[in-house]
């Protein structure tokens, strides 16, 4: 009996395709960041109905944003509220939202002693141009950062990431231990 509810499916189609106006609205580009984006990605659906002929009345999606610390997240959120406030207007559905993971984003200068000292012992290590670079998500220097000091993370890897094959070299592993000793005898 389709017609005796409300699709939890036919409200989340319409938010998660509004959820793209996030881009236009925090549009800021920094380069010092890779990508040098705010970025808005649905990501996890969870399973709703375990059959193909039941309307959903619930469903749960999830959005991943890495949001470059010029903006605060709360502004994000409130904007992502208003677009579910507009969804529940047009479909009559109730939504609801939580923060699974909510963080505020912060930088470290690319001036700061520790991105100098970085730089400088990477060249001597690598013997490569050392630059600094932000990424979108969270490293423990955050942890550091939230505390007032400058932190910077780095390691050599290749661009395994969170793949299923990740990994790391053992060589890279030795090569950066070598690294980290040279800032803290400086």
């Amino acid at each position: 009996m389709p017609e005796k509810g409300i699709n939890a499916f036919r409200a989340a189609t319409p938010l998660g395709y509004k959820l793209g106006e996030l881009y236009p609205k925090f549009n800021t580009k920094e380069p010092l960041f890779s990508p040098p984006i705010s970025t808005f990605e649905p990501t996890k659906k969870e399973s709703n109905v375990p059959n193909v002929n039941t309307i959903p009345g619930t469903g749960v999606f999830y959005l991943d944003c890495r949001i470059l610390p010029n903006y605060k997240t709360k502004d994000v959120l409130k904007f992502i509220e208003n677009l579910a406030k507009d969804v529940e207007k047009e479909t009559g559905a109730e939504i609801g939202m939580e923060a699974v993971n909510r963080e505020e984003s912060t930088r470290t200068s690319p001036d700061a002693p520790v991105v100098r000292k970085l730089k400088k012992a990477v060249e001597d290590v690598y013997h490569v141009k050392a630059y600094p670079d932000g990424i979108g998500g969270g490293t423990c220097a955050a942890l550091f950062r939230k505390q007032g000091f400058d932190a910077v993370v780095w390691g050599k890897i290749d661009d395994t990431c969170h793949t299923p094959n990740e990994y790391c070299r053992i060589e890279n592993m030795v090569n950066d231990a070598k690294v980290y000793g040279k800032i803290s005898s400086e």
